[in-house]
């Protein structure tokens, strides 16, 4: 299996740089090939303008999604950003690794998915129509590709739970593993989370690594988040909202789970 991993954290050192090396080395040894994107050792650009394709007119109206799509179709896209899409393309597996700042992914990771997330590659794609509103959520470009997110969070594990104040993990998420995996097809595996990062000791360390070790000698027969198909009957379309004779007593994200 070819394995991707997007990794974003400033430290090497740190308990994210130690679980990093742990995976790309379990990986190898069960025979896996192995990228890794490491988005600070690479300097990553995050920002998305003009810059991004080499023959963008100075004098024209800069637009993000016009104009990655006239760089993508016309292969005058930066090269870092043509890279980031083949190994996505080489990719059966794809894990982003990176710490909750502010309930969210790292500025730097998620300048990647705008860059290199580009329309016509991530999304615009498919018929729209009265019966099929885009190869979204479900299908898509990176359809048949498994993704898993492998984050760190400073907080108890409680302060994510049902009743939380930070609010559950899987809501917390959500934007990330429906918005930018399975909006373009990926098939979203549960997360990998560890709680209370900072209170790592070795012995701590050596139990994280066993339980994600379990995790990545299963990336392949784990069974995927049930989200609902874009296309497969459950919304109406145009309007994009769930039937009424599905899950009625839900709404929020939970509605979107089968």
């Amino acid at each position: 299996m070819n394995v991707l991993l997007i990794y974003a954290h400033p430290e090497p050192r740190s308990l994210n740089g130690s679980l990093r090396d742990f995976t790309i080395q379990r990986l190898r040894q069960a025979g896996h090939s192995v990228q890794v994107s490491d988005l600070y050792a690479m300097r990553w650009k995050a920002a998305i303008d003009a810059d991004d394709s080499t023959d963008q007119d100075p004098d024209a109206r800069f637009d993000p999604a016009r104009d990655s799509k006239r760089a993508f179709d016309s292969g005058t896209q930066r090269e870092d950003i043509a890279r980031e899409q083949d190994k996505l393309r080489w990719a059966d597996t794809v894990i982003l690794q990176f710490p909750l700042w502010w309930f969210s992914m790292p500025a730097i990771l998620k300048g990647w998915v705008d860059r290199v997330y580009a329309y016509g590659f991530a999304y615009g794609v498919g018929e729209h129509s009265d019966r099929h509103w885009g190869d979204r959520y479900g299908e898509g470009s990176l359809a048949g590709k498994r993704a898993m997110l492998v984050v760190t969070a400073g907080g108890w594990e409680s302060h994510y739970g049902p009743r939380g104040i930070n609010g559950p993990i899987d809501d917390v998420l959500f934007p990330i593993q429906h918005g930018v995996l399975y909006y373009p097809g990926f098939s979203v595996l549960p997360p990998f989370v560890v709680y209370r990062s900072s209170r790592t000791d070795e012995a701590r360390f050596a139990d994280l690594c066993d339980a994600l070790g379990q995790r990545l000698d299963a990336l392949e027969t784990t069974a995927p988040i049930a989200y609902r198909r874009q296309n497969a009957g459950d919304y109406e379309i145009p309007a994009l909202t769930l039937r009424e004779h599905i899950a009625p007593e839900r709404v929020g994200f939970a509605a979107h789970i089968e």
